[in-house]
């Protein structure tokens, strides 16, 4: 298989930066690596805050705990400024995959060249 089109299925497939590692460039791999496990925990750490506040809700509320009394929990937890760092995150992710993926065939595609 030729190395560009192996480094941009890893890379695609897997994770972004992967592609990179295998292909021996190591710098930009990790940083692909890096970048996209930041924002993926970013994106952990704003839901299970999220959950646990839509669990104290719930935990408060006396009596019966129906679908409406947990969607109007979750409702209120939610905020516009967690939206915004929830959509920047997964754009960072998916911009990363995607010049990953480029990155490591044009990657590849030099070496095959050699």
């Amino acid at each position: 298989m030729k190395k560009s089109i192996k480094g941009a299925l890893l890379s695609g497939l897997v994770f972004p930066g992967v592609g990179q590692i295998v292909l021996r460039h190591y710098k930009s791999g990790i940083a692909f690596v890096l970048i996209t496990l930041a924002a993926l925990v970013l994106i952990i750490m704003k839901e299970v805050q999220q959950a646990l506040i839509i669990v104290e809700k719930i935990g408060s509320i006396e009596g019966v705990i129906d679908m409406s009394t947990i969607s109007k929990a979750a409702v209120q937890a939610t905020t516009t400024n967690d939206s915004l760092i929830l959509n920047l995150a997964l754009l960072v992710i998916a911009l990363c995959w995607i010049i990953s993926i480029v990155d490591a065939y044009r990657i590849g595609k030099k070496m095959d060249i050699e």
